[in-house]
């Protein structure tokens, strides 16, 4: 006899563009989503998507039949999160003729601008934010100082903080600003304000911060508040 098709609820509500896995674990957690009427907050939960009815906050989840990927140049002052408490102003905000329901793709610190991916799909985000699959971001930092050649090879071999060693990073000195210097630098995971606490660790404090690529998709000549429709083939370069 066959088997029933079975997939894991989480995974099944970030196919449907609800959220990326990790979020719609604590989405499930949190007891917002329920499976034929039954609240489920059980991690590893399986469920029959043809035979059973999945809600989250009471309405109805549907696969997604095709997905939206934006990337917007993110101004500073802006939460890369989908509601906040603190009022604080959020950036689907900006996105003003997008009617799809999007989530940012990992985070940005409020006082950071640059390259953010919004999308409905899971799968892609949670490729994105694995480390697994090395999904390069390269941002362009000022910073106070001048950094010698013997801190970026610390950098770039990787630095202790918050009691764990970052990845190897990619680090190129642009030019000096006066009593700063412009840097590019390149890195695979995602840590809460992983470059700024880099930086403070070497003692040359960040100034200003901007994402300015995802893998090979690089923001351009986007304006900050700015966004566009991605195509399939720009997708690609983001793994990459």
């Amino acid at each position: 006899m066959a088997l029933k098709p079975t997939i894991r609820l989480h995974k099944y509500l970030a196919e449907c563009g609800i959220a990326s896995r990790r979020k719609a674990e604590q989405l499930i957690s949190q007891g917002d989503v329920s499976v034929d009427g039954k609240t489920i907050t059980e991690m590893g939960f399986k469920l029959d998507p043809v035979q059973q009815k999945v809600l989250f906050r009471g309405e109805l989840v549907v696969p997604k039949k095709t997905h939206t990927y934006i990337l917007l140049n993110k101004p500073k002052g802006y939460v890369t999160t989908m509601s906040d408490p603190q009022g604080r102003p959020i950036v689907t905000s900006l996105l003003k003729d997008i009617e799809v329901r999007v989530f940012p793709v990992g985070r940005l610190d409020i006082d950071t601008e640059g390259a953010l991916l919004l999308t409905d799909d899971g799968d892609l985000a949670h490729k994105i934010l694995h480390p697994r699959h090395e999904s390069t971001k390269t941002y362009e930092a000022l910073v106070k100082g001048f950094v010698n050649q013997g801190n970026i090879r610390k950098l770039e071999q990787g630095i202790e903080i918050d009691g764990r060693k970052t990845w190897p990073a990619t680090i190129s000195k642009v030019k000096k600003q006066g009593a700063a210097c412009r840097l590019v630098i390149s890195i695979h995971e995602g840590r809460k304000r992983q470059i700024r606490k880099m930086f403070s660790a070497i003692g040359h404090p960040v100034i200003n911060l901007k994402r300015i690529a995802y893998g090979k998709l690089q923001l351009g000549s986007l304006k900050s508040g700015a966004y566009r429709i991605l195509t399939s083939e720009e997708i690609k370069k983001v793994l990459l």
